[in-house]
């Protein structure tokens, strides 16, 4: 088996799917314009998606206020410090500097929303 989506219940999943878009270089595959306004959007490898979606009877998390060390996403990067000023020039917020644990270069931070995203720059790739 392989993991085909990660679903976020977000505010407004368009703006979000955009951003992803333009600035972390995915595709939207399938996008639904009402209730529960759903967008499937993939990674640049085009085998891993998110499911950004709004349920209006449901509440929104408050990504912002969950430490990132109990949710985030983890990119891999080849440049940190480049796709880091990238994305916070984009606006993106840091969280905290660069760490190298174990020879790896992480990076964290949060997208406009709220939600952590990791940089990754491994020693040894992983996967």
């Amino acid at each position: 088996m392989r993991i085909e989506h990660v679903a976020f219940h977000v505010a407004d999943p368009a703006a979000m799917a955009a951003w992803y878009v333009e600035h972390l270089g995915f595709t939207i595959k399938r996008k639904i314009d009402e209730s529960p306004f759903m967008h499937f959007i993939a990674d640049g490898s085009g085998t891993m998606m998110f499911e950004l979606y709004r349920q209006p009877h449901l509440r929104v998390p408050d990504y912002r206020e969950t430490d990132p060390s109990q949710l985030h996403v983890a990119f891999v990067s080849d440049d940190i410090e480049g796709d880091r000023q990238r994305l916070l020039a984009a606006g993106a917020t840091a969280e905290g500097d660069p760490i190298t644990p174990g020879g790896d270069v992480l990076a964290m931070l949060r997208d406009p929303w709220g939600l952590a995203i990791q940089l990754a720059q491994r020693a040894e790739p992983m996967v």
